[in-house]
């Protein structure tokens, strides 16, 4: 027993000895008493509880018109319903009244309310919100106001000690504990811009768009998903770096959008196998099977059958850490570029255009995708068309369209665009899609 005292004595000696954690109570009773009390009371107030309402329509229980009089069933109408959902932001600008949280927890709201720490409830506005990285920054009006001071999260490292501070379940400010426990993390959110942090302290739902913060007090994180059979913490949860985070928030306040780098090119995956096909030394990589005319790509001197190796000194295993590494930066950013061609390692530097974004809601296309909203981005290597929402009881929905689908061909057409999909769509009554959903393809009939 006395060995065990001893034990947590000097845990708790060695947690008051890291450098630049918050004062901590030395002793209690004579005894040395680690608590993270001080650093929780300093950041909790930047922390606000969000809540969202939003409008859906209501299908009747018997489908379509033509479905209820071909078996004779009554006319039961469908309607609206106002549904309401929680989360979590962080007030990094008290003067402006600015608050990051996650796309996901304001997509398609109504209102957006936000309560602070005291029991405080303002009304918030969306200034600007971007799905690909799951970042959306909010704004009030208020005074007094306590922000937390966004930290960098390049220098976060694998073993950190950090708070997760949100809103789970809708019970209110709760604060949990862990370490960060692997950085760079990919393939959370399929279609998206990834690098999470994963860390082990508990993050459940109502957590999105909170805090992940360090032991000196500063955000290093927008936390943003869990991974979970039951729909609780496992302790494995992701936050989006404050990289990521404060690079969307400064564009949205320049420009009222995110304007996305766009290098330009189509590319594939170099692995081992390729490697052999292509007889390449090299088995790692994007290997360009496409230069847009007039691209970035192009101005830069880069080729069909280069090998992309490294962006800006940091190396690339394949097309998806390329996509991310270019898709995070902003247009008109400088990138320097390693790559091999004939064997031969050369570099350049690029200056990134602008990815062009189009969208549009399924009514616009075809009344089978009614309730469906689309885009199309020349990001996407293999081109398509991304299903961006869907909502529930919609035309769409019934048919089995989900929001993360890719589709990729429509009626055995190639589709790269909403252009090309609305082309087909618009002169076919009955559309037949592919849709890539993960690792699976399947055929969806739309009539």
């Amino acid at each position: 027993m006395k060995n065990t005292n001893r034990f947590f004595c000097a845990a708790g000696l060695l947690l008051l000895s890291v450098p630049g954690m918050a004062a901590l109570p030395a002793y209690l009773d004579g005894e040395p008493l680690p608590s993270l009390a001080p650093l929780v009371e300093q950041v909790t107030p930047a922390v606000v509880n969000i809540r969202v309402s939003q409008t859906v329509t209501r299908q009747s229980p018997f489908g379509d018109d033509a479905f209820r009089r071909f078996f004779g069933l009554p006319d039961i109408p469908g309607g609206s319903q106002e549904v309401a959902s929680a989360g979590s932001g962080v007030i990094v600008d008290s003067e402006n009244g600015y608050i990051l949280t996650n796309h996901h927890v304001v997509e398609g709201a109504d209102t957006i309310q936000i309560s602070l720490v005291d029991g405080e409830i303002l009304d918030a506005e969306i200034i600007g919100s971007d799905a690909a990285t799951d970042i959306a920054l909010l704004k009030v009006d208020a005074d007094d106001l306590v922000e937390m001071p966004i930290g960098d999260s390049e220098t976060v490292r694998v073993g950190d000690f950090v708070l997760a501070i949100g809103n789970p379940f809708g019970l209110g400010h709760t604060v949990t504990s862990g370490i960060v426990s692997a950085l760079g993390r990919t393939g959370i959110s399929r279609n998206g811009y990834e690098d999470f942090i994963q860390t082990d302290a508990s993050i459940n739902p109502g957590n999105s768009g909170g805090a992940l913060v360090n032991m000196r007090g500063e955000l290093v994180g927008i936390n943003s998903a869990i991974i979970s059979r039951s729909g609780g913490n496992v302790g494995i949860g992701f936050a989006v770096p404050t990289e990521i985070a404060s690079s969307i928030m400064r564009q949205i306040l320049d420009f009222g959008e995110v304007r996305r780098g766009l290098l330009g090119v189509s590319i594939q995956t170099i692995d081992s196998e390729v490697a052999r096909a292509l007889e390449s030394t090299v088995d790692s990589g994007a290997l360009i099977a496409l230069v847009e005319p007039g691209s970035a790509a192009e101005e830069a001197g880069l080729r069909v059958d280069d090998i992309i190796v490294e962006i800006n000194g940091e190396k690339i295993s394949g097309a998806a850490e390329l996509r991310n590494a270019i898709g995070l930066m902003g247009s008109g950013e400088n990138v320097k570029i390693g790559y091999i061609r004939d064997g031969e390692e050369k570099s350049t530097t690029a200056v990134l255009g602008q990815q062009r974004v189009t969208r549009s809601v399924g009514s616009d296309i075809h009344p089978g995708l009614e309730g469906a909203e689309f885009a199309s981005s020349s990001a996407t290597s293999t081109g398509g068309v991304e299903v961006t929402g869907v909502e529930p009881g919609s035309p769409a929905a019934q048919r089995g369209l989900r929001p993360g689908d890719i589709i990729t061909a429509v009626n055995r057409r190639p589709v790269r665009n909403l252009e090309q999909l609305t082309e087909i769509a618009r002169a076919n009554s009955i559309l037949f899609l592919l849709v890539q959903r993960g690792d699976r393809a399947l055929m969806l009939q739309i009539r």
